[in-house]
């Protein structure tokens, strides 16, 4: 009995040992195949612009430099040097934010940048070679098409765009101009989701079951309920500009140009905003981010939170949304998000064989109980660089320089933005929405085909 107990030992060892060494030439090769070919098998198309060697200086220009333009204007200044950028021009709507964006960036011997009210000026400088973008949703595929059309690389902020039909128009002219684009949802450059999709396409958790994570917030006096400026005037502000593609016809308003992420005729809200952040990584982390087959999402706006914010009208948008994705292989993903309470779900994805938990610098692989013989659990630490815009910036100017695909690109960012755009009709419309990535249509589950939100879809638009 006691040799044959050890038999059975040194025979589960050898057995673990073959499929530990199994697993890691898997990873090897796929890490191998991953640096042959652009991540996700993005295209290279005929490009336009300027041709941009490993040591050319790239010349940046910023369109909308509000709190998130500006943040991206301070990170790239002040890393200017490591990345060998220069800054140029900036554009707002806004006079005051012309004049304040164009000191900082010169102050300090930063050299001189032009202040331009018409976004179109930047694109006829042959000297600007990409445009950072971080205006408000419904201006992103206006910016980004027109900016990908003049020969420039783009950075555009999450979401993509406001709605599905210009998230595709976008994605094909990033085919048609083979200029690099990534959306701003910074936690793709944070290296332990990378490290999951290593994991992931290596085969080591086994197929993949179910992902989940949140992102969340409590805010007793309401999410974006910004403070307003005092030179937010009409005089200051090209209304009609700010406004653009929206249909519905607003009056100057300085708490729409503020809080705009409470109104549907410019956002959608948590999952325009709060869900990328999740979601992004999240599919990136599976290794082969899919387009979704089906997406069931329900928001609810229960706590009124706008009640505490005397003079700010009560936001169209949800206060707490969950989404359920199912993709074509099978997997599904659980995605929440909520302005009223910070309690969020853990981050992981779920294998046949084994879980991955993410969470700050480190990845651990926990395997599931009928395969704990086979596999050995890990933990993966000090996963750097984490999550910070700088990083994500640093990885679009690499990739202008190499042609390689960013960590948030265009295959990723329209699978991702198909997600929240049907989270969106799934939510306002009541029904299941189902996607065929061939045709681009959308359909109930008992076949009605559903025409994409776009603006003036309804009277909140």
């Amino acid at each position: 009995m006691q040799n044959s107990a050890l038999e059975t030992l040194a025979g589960r060892a050898s057995r673990r040992e073959f499929i530990k060494k199994s697993a890691t030439a898997a990873a090897t090769v796929a890490a191998v195949n991953q640096f042959k070919t652009p991540v996700y098998g993005q295209a290279q198309a005929p490009s336009t612009g300027r041709v941009i060697g490993a040591n050319d200086r790239i010349v940046v220009g910023f369109v909308g430099v509000g709190g998130q333009g500006m943040a991206h204007v301070r990170s790239i200044k002040t890393n200017s040097g490591d990345n060998n950028v220069a800054l140029a021009a900036v554009c707002d709507v806004s006079k005051t934010r012309i004049n304040e964006a164009k000191a900082y960036v010169e102050k300090d011997g930063g050299g001189k940048c032009d202040g331009e009210a018409d976004y179109r000026k930047l694109l006829e400088r042959k000297d600007i070679d990409a445009i950072c973008c971080s205006t408000v949703d419904h201006w992103h595929a206006k910016v980004s098409i027109d900016s990908l059309n003049a020969g420039k690389h783009i950075y555009v902020e999450k979401p993509m765009t406001r709605y599905l039909p210009e998230a595709f128009e976008i994605y094909d002219t990033v085919k048609k101009t083979g200029k690099v684009l990534q959306v701003g949802s910074q936690g793709c450059s944070d290296v332990k989701w990378h490290k999951a999709a290593e994991l992931c396409k290596s085969g080591k958790i086994g197929p993949l079951v179910l992902g989940q994570g949140s992102y969340m917030r409590n805010s007793p006096k309401g999410e974006w309920n910004y403070g307003i400026q005092a030179w937010a005037t009409a005089d200051d502000i090209d209304w009609k500009s700010w406004k653009g593609p929206v249909v519905q016809n607003r009056p100057f308003s300085a708490d729409d140009y503020f809080r705009w992420r409470k109104y549907f005729p410019y956002c959608a809200g948590l999952l325009g905003d709060l869900f990328p952040h999740r979601l992004h990584p999240l599919m990136l982390a599976t290794g082969n981010p899919e387009f979704p087959k089906r997406v069931v999402c329900a928001g609810s706006k229960h706590i009124h939170t706008d009640k505490n914010t005397p003079g700010t009208p009560e936001r169209d948008v949800p206060e707490m949304v969950s989404s359920v994705v199912e993709f074509p292989s099978g997997y599904q993903l659980v995605v929440c998000s909520s302005t009223v309470s910070e309690q969020g779900l853990r981050d992981m994805i779920q294998g046949h064989h084994a879980t991955l938990y993410m969470g700050g610098n480190r990845v651990e692989l926990k395997p599931e109980r009928p395969f704990a013989e086979e596999l050995d659990g890990e933990v993966f630490d000090n996963l750097l660089p984490g999550e910070d815009i700088k990083w994500h910036e640093k990885n679009w100017f690499e990739c202008i320089r190499s042609g390689k695909a960013p960590n948030a690109g265009i295959e990723l960012a329209i699978r991702v933005q198909t997600v929240v755009s049907l989270s969106e009709m799934s939510d306002r419309l009541g029904v299941a929405c189902l996607f065929d990535e061939k045709t681009r249509k959308i359909t109930t589950e008992n076949g009605r085909e559903l025409k994409p939100f776009t603006y003036g879809w309804d009277a909140k638009s």
